[in-house]
């Protein structure tokens, strides 16, 4: 059976869902379970259901506790409608159609008035059958509600009743008890979601989202054609129970540093990789190529601590790291997939990278990365 929302649970999650927040957000934020945020989400279709108002001539809540009072201490209803200062036929009325005198209770009285008070208003779509005949046969041909929308402007002109916003669109298809799209259209759409989602500002980032990420695309030229030292590329190598150390591949030599790590925190990798770094002279300390990881949130401390720009790969694609991939390839041969990687300090880990450094690679002509590089620390020595 569903957890019931209190009003404060309803207000806390629209509020939490329009700031962009996932179900699985909202609920822990709530403590409720995944399900009963997931229902109460989808049968709004994702938009907010609009607060309910009372018209300013109706009797409140207050006024009607007045009135419960007043006839059980016995009062008539002229004497109770010039303490509230309404008509005495307002007051009759509302204890006439609440059980009478002897039965009326305010908070009875409260509910059935707001039950009473609803009035669904049918949607621009459902009042105007000609409309809803030309958005459907859009989103047929997969156009977008935007592309529609615009488009009616553009063909009717002058014609008011042809016209319906992007929103209404969406609501009439999100939001199935309105009858009015069938609920097959929402294939057609491009995302195919079932619900709307909140349009974050530009400036607020999304979960997940780098803030400040400089697109891999941005690199200088000398970096794609590894003719200048200095260039690195970086990921996370992970073991087993959430151990995980760090590589870092030169692109010029291919040669590696592994970095100890107690944890994949931003805060923590970003130092551990900082101090790395700035062991290295400077003219080989240009820039990093890292993973879309959030391990490197705090890239703009990393450059700030090293001169270093960080440049960020596409998502799902490692093969822009290509060094690094094959590097933590040949690092297997060490750290076995599943293999604890907490118990290695950085010496241990300074004496395996030096064995890669020193072996030959066919890539390089079968010299080492350590004879690559030597060279190039010697001359900006």
């Amino acid at each position: 059976m569903g957890q019931r929302l209190s009003a404060t649970d309803r207000s806390q999650l629209w509020r939490r869902w329009k700031q962009g927040e996932s179900v699985t957000q909202i609920a822990a934020a709530l403590g409720r379970r995944h399900s009963t945020v997931r229902e109460a989400v989808g049968r709004c279709g994702g938009f907010a259901p609009t607060p309910r108002q009372r018209a300013a001539r109706q009797l409140r809540l207050s006024e009607r506790e007045e009135i419960s009072r007043a006839l059980c201490a016995g009062s008539t209803v002229r004497q109770i409608a010039r303490r509230l200062g309404r008509s005495a036929s307002t007051v009759s009325r509302e204890i006439a159609r609440n059980g009478g005198a002897m039965r009326y209770r305010a908070t009875q009285a409260e509910q059935r008035a707001w039950a009473c008070a609803q009035r669904p208003k049918r949607c621009v779509l459902a009042r105007r059958p000609a409309l809803a005949r030309a958005v459907a046969g859009k989103l047929k041909r997969r156009w977008s509600p935007q592309q529609i929308s615009h488009w009616l402007r553009m063909q009717f002109p002058q014609d008011e009743a042809m016209r319906v916003s992007t929103e209404t669109i969406y609501r009439s298809l999100f939001i199935q008890t309105r009858g009015v799209l069938k609920k097959q259209l929402l294939r057609q759409l491009r995302t195919q979601r079932s619900m709307r989602r909140a349009r974050l500002s530009a400036h607020t980032p999304r979960p997940g989202q780098i803030v400040g990420a400089v697109s891999i695309r941005q690199r200088p030229a000398e970096v794609q054609d590894r003719a200048v030292p200095g260039h690195w590329e970086g990921d996370l190598l992970c073991g087993g129970k959430s151990t995980q150390i760090a590589t870092l591949v030169e692109r010029h030599s291919r040669y590696v540093m592994l970095v100890k790590i107690c944890s994949k925190d931003t805060a923590t990798v970003v130092s551990a990789l900082s101090k790395q770094a700035r062991t290295l002279p400077a003219q080989l300390r240009r820039s990093l190529t890292w993973d879309r990881g959030l391990e490197l949130a705090d890239h703009k401390r990393f450059s700030l601590a090293t001169d270093m720009q960080v440049y960020f790969c596409d998502p799902h694609s490692p093969w822009q790291r290509g060094s690094n991939e094959n590097t933590n390839g040949l690092l297997r041969q060490y750290f076995p997939k599943g293999a604890a990687l907490s118990g290695y300090t950085q010496a241990q880990l300074n004496r395996i990278a030096l064995q890669l450094n020193q072996r030959p690679r066919k890539t390089l002509g079968y010299r080492t990365p350590a004879d690559i590089l030597y060279p190039n620390v010697a001359l900006t020595g």
